[in-house]
Parts: C-alpha cells; structure tokens; sequence
C-alpha cells in the first residue's frame, strides 16, 4: 500500500503494518522531503477523503468474579502458548528517555511481552546523550534536546514529533497522531517522561490504555508544575519520610488517573533533591517495567469500584 510503502521509505529498519478498510487511500507523507542528515523524523498525515476513523481491532473485555479484564486489541497474530497476544506499545518521551530504555531493554530480553512500535516527542532539537552520574541524569532528563529521540533512532524506532506548534510546525495534530498510532496498531502507550498535558482526543481513542510515571506517591507532590526536581525538592521540604515513584492511569488532567502501582523509597535526614531524585530513579526503572510487563500479559483488572490492580504471574489468586 502506498501508506505503508512511504512509511518504509523515512524508516527502513521498521516493520510498518499496513492500514486496513480505507475506501481510498491514507497517505504518510514526509514533508519537507526526508534529511538523511538529521538525528529524528516527523512526518505528516494528509487525508484524502478519507473517513476519520481508522478501521482497527475491537477492545476485548473478560468479566471473570466481578473484575472486568482489559486485554488488549484482539488480533490475528499468533500469540504465546497461554494465547497471550505480543503487545504493540507506544512511548512517549521528552528528555533522556531512561525509562524508555529501561522498557525498551525489557522488551529485548523478554522480560516484557510486547514490542516498542514507535516513540512520540515534543522535542527535535539535540543534546549530548551521556550520563556519566546521577547528578548529570536528572539534569540531562530536562535538557532542551531529546536524547530518547536519538536513541530510538538508533534502535530503528520510528520517532514522531508532537504536537503541532508555531516552533513545530512540521509536528501531527492531535486527529493525525491518534490516526498515526492506529497505523502503528498500538495496543497501550507509556508516557515517560512527557511534559505535556495529553489532548483528549487521544485520551477517549485509548481508553484505560495510557500510563504514566511520577516521582512521588500520588496524590501528593502532583498536579501541573510538578514534575523533575521540583518533584524531590518539595517533598523534602515538605518534611516528608519517604517517598517514591507512582504509575497510573492518564486522564484528561495531570497526575488523577487511577493509580496502579508505588514503590517506596526512604527520605534521608541529610538527602539532597539530586540524591533522592537518583534513589527514586532507580526505583522507577524496576516498577515501570513490572507494570509493562504486567499490562502485556494481560494482568491488569479492574475491580468492581474502578480500581486498577495487578494480578500475580506466579500465583493468579494473589493481586497487588
């Protein structure tokens, strides 16, 4: 298809899937034409009377003792043994991106049953990419570049630059991006480290399918402004003991979805915010990779409140 054929052209080392139940063609279409030169990619969707949903596969909902199952987009792909079906995700980034490695990585040992399909930024500018401590990590997270970007490329990751803006004029609205992650056949998306507030369009395209990381027990130290060191910097001086990263369900506003799973970190007497910033870190790698893993195999349910809760691989009667 001439989709996918143009898709293959801006990022030859991907496997595109085709669009489907189009009565005419959906085009992708680089624009300015493709600069070998450059360390990110975007591109734009044109539509050429086209309907504006995009044909893709139904929710599959199981209801198994009052808990209501969220398992994925059903598919034609041969799936595990315990028919488990591989997930497609999408990651949205705007820094470093160590999450997003941590996931990524994740994915290529076989820890998580899914694979990274494409990663979303804000961000095209570039920045030097190496960490050489913690210190340097948690400011090189919120440099103007983004480094997760040129990772992906490198990896052979499609990279898409969102939202459109008079800086980013290049960049997909948010009807084309939600269009674009259908090409993709995304499954669930994991927001790493994205700095901006989700449109909604995308929010209702993927419902209980968005999750976020944050570095403090939510509900506390949440909300708009909060968010990088001013996270660590608050709650020690808030005076609070302990704190930790938060992955939760997105919403339409930031840091209230449901949350799914904390880790707790202690807050030391003498700690300074780089030092609890790189304590809480390394914490987020473990628990952000758990929850993919967990979403992928289909170990997510809701329970009869609207409680997300994570049900054990190696004992199915026990939920966390």
């Amino acid at each position: 298809m001439e989709a996918q054929r143009l898709l293959h052209g801006f990022c030859s080392n991907s496997a595109i899937p085709p669009i489907q139940n189009s009565k005419k063609p959906l085009f992708f279409k680089l624009n300015p034409p493709i600069d070998h030169s450059k360390r990110w990619v975007s591109f734009k969707t044109h539509h050429y009377d086209v309907p504006q949903t995009v044909s893709c596969s139904k929710r599959r909902l199981e209801c198994r003792n009052s808990v209501e199952k969220a398992g994925g987009f059903t598919g034609n792909e041969k799936g595990s043994e315990s028919g488990i079906r591989r997930k497609n995700l999408a990651v949205f980034v705007s820094g470093g991106g160590s999450n997003f490695r941590s996931i990524h990585e994740a994915c290529l040992r076989g820890s998580v049953y899914g694979d990274i399909v494409v990663l979303v930024t804000n961000k095209s500018g570039q920045r030097n990419s190496g960490i050489h401590n913690h210190k340097s990590a948690s400011y090189l997270e919120q440099e103007e570049g983004c480094g997760g970007a040129e990772y992906a490329r490198a990896k052979g990751i499609p990279v898409i630059l969102f939202p459109k803006t008079k800086d980013e004029p290049e960049a997909l609205s948010s009807n084309d991006l939600v269009t674009a992650l259908r090409g993709f056949e995304v499954d669930f998306i994991l927001l790493a480290g994205y700095l901006k507030l989700l449109p909604v369009e995308l929010i209702r395209a993927y419902p209980k399918s968005i999750l976020n990381i944050h570095p403090s027990l939510l509900p506390a130290f949440g909300g708009k402004g909060y968010y990088g060191m001013k996270v660590h910097k608050a709650v020690i001086a808030s005076g609070a003991r302990y704190s930790g990263p938060t992955v939760h369900f997105v919403d339409e506003h930031y840091d209230t979805g449901r949350i799914l799973a904390q880790r707790v970190v202690p807050v030391l007497a003498d700690d300074a915010a780089d030092e609890l910033a790189a304590r809480v870190l390394r914490e987020e790698h473990h628990l952000y990779v758990e929850v993919t893993s967990a979403i992928c195999e289909d170990r997510v349910v809701w329970r009869e409140d609207g409680v997300p809760i994570i049900q054990s691989k190696e004992n199915p009667n026990e939920y966390s």
